[in-house]
């Protein structure tokens, strides 16, 4: 029987199953009492979904579809009993709460705290680490930070999602052999259903055991598998199938820009000229976008968090950015806003956030 460990405490499963845990912190309070639920067997869990492409919304998800994913990652990654994991993503979201099943369901020893941009700056953990799951954000935070940074190097598996990890990040973590792992999902699989290697020259997914892959007519993706509860979820996302169980991301459908009839997928993209962004205007949000255009139908845009410098030539930009992207995708505009607009999960909400604009 595993256990959590907090700063201050750690408690056994039994204990969390009995309800004898002294935290008052309503983080951790919320935290535990769902671990409580799944020891007991609750066999079903209200989960909100993070609303990056849509209004977010509330679903119900079942016990035997997480216990299936955690099934599945644990055998990916051959996870043994009595494996040491750190749970520091958001425990009011399904990532977080997968982490928690994950813990319970191979027996582990669970690291527990509070998300932040920096966990592993947290002097009370104990390392090395079997299992960890970032967000890019907090795995760049980790390599900015000397003391994070040897920590990062003693974690044997580390996944990242909630957001595509860039260019910049990606080389960092070849430059230091650091086994990670890009994750495709979504709430209804609770958590991913695939996961492509940051250390290979291409981004290529590989679904987990007993997920099925496919395209519809608009190339796409459905996934099926017991994480779905065996049912066929058609998703928003481009994919290129490269076989039964392997695929490549392109992009969100509903981001897909149609200028004069040239595709433009925005996401992949922001990939490409992630390193130029951060060489213009340093370390912040951007992203790509159509907007109605008379003659095109719909334009190309760039838009930024953050102000304009003072000197910035649009054409001297867009010129540095035909290094990477074909002319026909360059941005035709570029807007500066303060602040974007962002989801409880911490992604960019596009939708909201070019309402600012137009």
């Amino acid at each position: 029987m595993g256990n959590f460990i907090l700063e201050k405490r750690a408690y056994t499963f039994n204990q969390i199953k009995n309800g004898q845990w002294e935290e008052t912190d309503h983080y951790y309070h919320q935290a535990l009492t769902f671990c409580q639920l799944w020891l007991k067997g609750h066999d079903g869990f209200e989960i909100s979904t993070s609303g990056s492409t849509g209004k977010p919304k509330t679903i119900l998800v079942k016990r035997n579809q997480m216990k299936a994913s955690a099934s599945a990652t644990g055998a990916y990654f051959k996870i043994e009993q009595n494996s040491s994991i750190l749970c520091c993503l958001n425990t009011w979201m399904i990532a977080g709460k997968m982490m928690l099943v994950r813990g319970m369901e191979w027996d582990a020893n669970v690291y527990l705290l509070k998300a932040n941009s920096d966990p592993l700056s947290e002097n009370w953990l104990t390392f090395p680490l079997d299992f960890v799951a970032m967000v890019p954000l907090q795995v760049q935070a980790s390599i900015n930070n000397p003391i994070s940074l040897q920590k990062l190097k003693q974690i044997k598996n580390l996944i990242i999602g909630g957001a595509p990890s860039g260019q910049n990040l990606i080389g960092s973590l070849k430059q230091l052999e650091i086994n990670a792992y890009q994750t495709f999902g979504m709430t209804e699989t609770v958590s991913h259903i695939a996961l492509a290697s940051l250390l290979k020259n291409d981004l290529i997914y590989e679904t987990l055991p007993g997920v099925v892959i496919g395209v519809d007519d608009k190339d796409k993706l459905w996934v099926q598998g017991p994480m779905s509860d065996q049912k066929k979820l058609q998703t928003n996302d481009i994919v290129e199938i490269l076989n039964d169980s392997q695929f490549k991301w392109l992009g969100r459908a509903d981001f897909v820009i149609n200028s004069g009839g040239v595709k433009v997928y925005p996401e992949t993209m922001e990939e490409k000229i992630q390193g130029m962004v951060f060489e213009y205007f340093g370390a912040t949000s951007y992203f790509i976008y159509g907007l109605p255009d008379e003659r095109l139908g719909q334009k190309v845009v760039l838009v930024i968090e953050g102000v304009q410098k003072d000197g910035f030539e649009l054409e001297t930009f867009l010129t540095s950015l035909q290094k990477y992207v074909n002319r026909f995708h360059l941005p035709k505009e570029v807007f500066f806003l303060p602040k974007f607009e962002y989801t409880a999960s911490g992604k960019t909400n596009r939708l909201e956030t070019i309402k600012m604009i137009i």
